[in-house]
């Protein structure tokens, strides 16, 4: 049952929300052991607050469109009273004082935390095997990661532990891991939900959105969770978006490109394997088939992107981890002076993946350096936004891979920083620019396992980019072909 028609059975009064958090909390407690898709499972809450829903329901009022419908947060995102850790030492049993905006609009739609999951720590990596609390595995096959960074989320889904959870995405953190668990997942556009209370990662790059089985799902949770938060500076100012009601528009008149530098054409960038590179052919041709024009095109800047992103984005991290130091909360290594104390502190509370980024970032910014690197990566993204809003003019949508290849095997790219990092190349440009974007399952590659193809689009064209992922979600191939 969808997360919709749930809500629909609570709010009429067909099914108990205390009999479904009780469902899903089972198999948390059967499964979650092998996963490790939580850090934290919030089992009493989550019932107390699925009792007060069934109370709703009895007095006669309505709790909201997602009425007992149960939801993982990724433990990046503020929950009051309730451990957020970033799955890092560092934060390890930190208890925030208030929760961030989209737990508040969830928990007022009548959703029903169950819980915080797993992530790479403070949300750098793409395999969820960065946390301090043990790598996620991927539900489909427990040999191989789900992605990352948002990987616990996106497991808790595939698992089936919630019909809906929340990540973050800064390169690719909500969209490869959808790809690597056969999900939907999107990122919106820059400013077009809240930031406050996600604690940051790439101030500039971050953004909150849904995991879901289906693009109705994720459709009616990014309508909860969207629209303007006077808390959050970076906000855009205007209503959340309407989605439900453009799904069944079609594609009938749109204009589709494939972009050729993230899609295996020439001159593009390397590694994408060739039975993903098959499968979004062959979701060009179903969108083609379902009424639109598809035509190649071309943004050059966009094999820039992953050299552009490792300078902006660990820059931005440089900055933001620097209010960890064991001085106002958190983890406090003792030491003789202040200074030692910071150091020690942040020497053992980090992880390695975590120091690299500092490491690099500090590096980019430091006197001497930053024209060379930081200086030329904000060139590099400009001339995207350009190059993108040039294309954006001759078609309305973009279309890619999301990922290079399906889903690796976990610990298979773990010594090699650059091999991991090269998993982002297709969804960091999105992050750049500030453009929406969602994955879409798609088939599944020469092993078996999912391949997430990505709809790109310009700036709050959230409504279009829905319109087209229904039509993809409508012509996927089955289970078990390849096409």
């Amino acid at each position: 049952m969808s997360a919709l028609d749930l809500a629909s059975a609570v709010r009429s009064g067909e099914r108990s929300a205390v009999d479904v958090i009780d469902e899903h909390l089972a198999r948390i407690g059967a499964r979650d052991g092998e996963i490790n898709a939580f850090n934290l499972v919030t089992a009493d809450a989550a019932r107390e607050a699925a009792a007060a829903v069934d109370a709703a329901v009895a007095a006669g009022k309505d709790p909201g469109p997602l009425a007992g419908v149960p939801i993982a947060i990724k433990d990046n995102m503020c929950t009051t009273g309730v451990a957020t850790t970033c799955s890092s030492k560092i934060l390890e049993g930190w208890e925030p004082p208030y929760d961030a905006t989209v737990v508040q609009r969830v928990v007022a739609a009548g959703a029903v935390m169950v819980g915080k999951t797993n992530l790479d720590e403070f949300a750098m990596g793409s395999s969820t095997e960065n946390s301090a609390f043990g790598p996620t595995k991927n539900p489909l096959d427990t040999t191989r990661v789900p992605g990352g960074s948002s990987g616990g989320s996106a497991a808790a889904v595939a698992a089936d532990f919630a019909p809906l959870s929340l990540g973050s995405d800064t390169g690719g953190s909500i969209r490869q891991p959808a790809a690597f668990c056969g999900l939907v997942g999107m990122k919106p556009t820059y400013g077009a939900v809240s930031r406050y209370g996600l604690i940051a990662f790439g101030s500039s790059l971050d953004q909150i959105g849904p995991f879901s089985k289906t693009v109705a799902e994720s459709a009616a949770l990014l309508e909860t969770i969207g629209g303007h938060d006077p808390l959050d500076s970076t906000s855009i100012d205007q209503p959340a978006f309407d989605l439900t009601s453009v799904l069944d528009r079609g594609v009938e008149g749109m204009r589709i490109g494939i972009l050729r530098e993230l899609s295996g054409g020439e001159g593009g960038v390397e590694g994408l394997s060739a039975d993903v590179i098959a499968r979004t052919n062959e979701a060009a041709a179903a969108l083609e088939k379902a009424g639109a024009t598809v035509v190649e095109v071309s943004v050059p800047s966009a094999t820039l992107g992953l050299s552009a992103y490792y300078l902006v984005a660990p820059a931005e991290a440089s900055s933001n981890l620097s209010r960890f130091d064991g001085v106002r909360y958190g983890l406090r290594v003792d030491a003789p002076t202040t200074g030692e104390m910071m150091t020690a502190t942040r020497t053992a509370g980090f992880g390695p993946e975590v120091k690299r980024r500092i490491m690099l970032g500090t590096y980019a910014l430091s006197a001497g350096y930053y024209d060379a690197f930081y200086g030329k990566a904000l060139k590099v993204r400009t001339m995207m936004l350009q190059e993108f809003a040039s294309v954006y003019a001759e078609v309305d949508l973009l279309l890619t891979p999301t990922a290079p290849t399906t889903a690796f095997p976990l610990g298979d790219r773990t010594a090699d920083p650059m091999t991991m990092y090269v998993n982002d190349v297709c969804t960091i440009p999105s992050n750049l620019v500030g453009h929406p974007a969602i994955s879409v399952p798609f088939g599944v590659g020469d092993d078996g396992l999912p391949v997430g193809v990505q709809l790109l689009g310009p700036a709050l064209s959230e409504p279009t980019i829905y319109q087209a992922a229904v039509a993809l979600e409508a012509a996927a191939p089955g289970e078990g072909s390849p096409s």
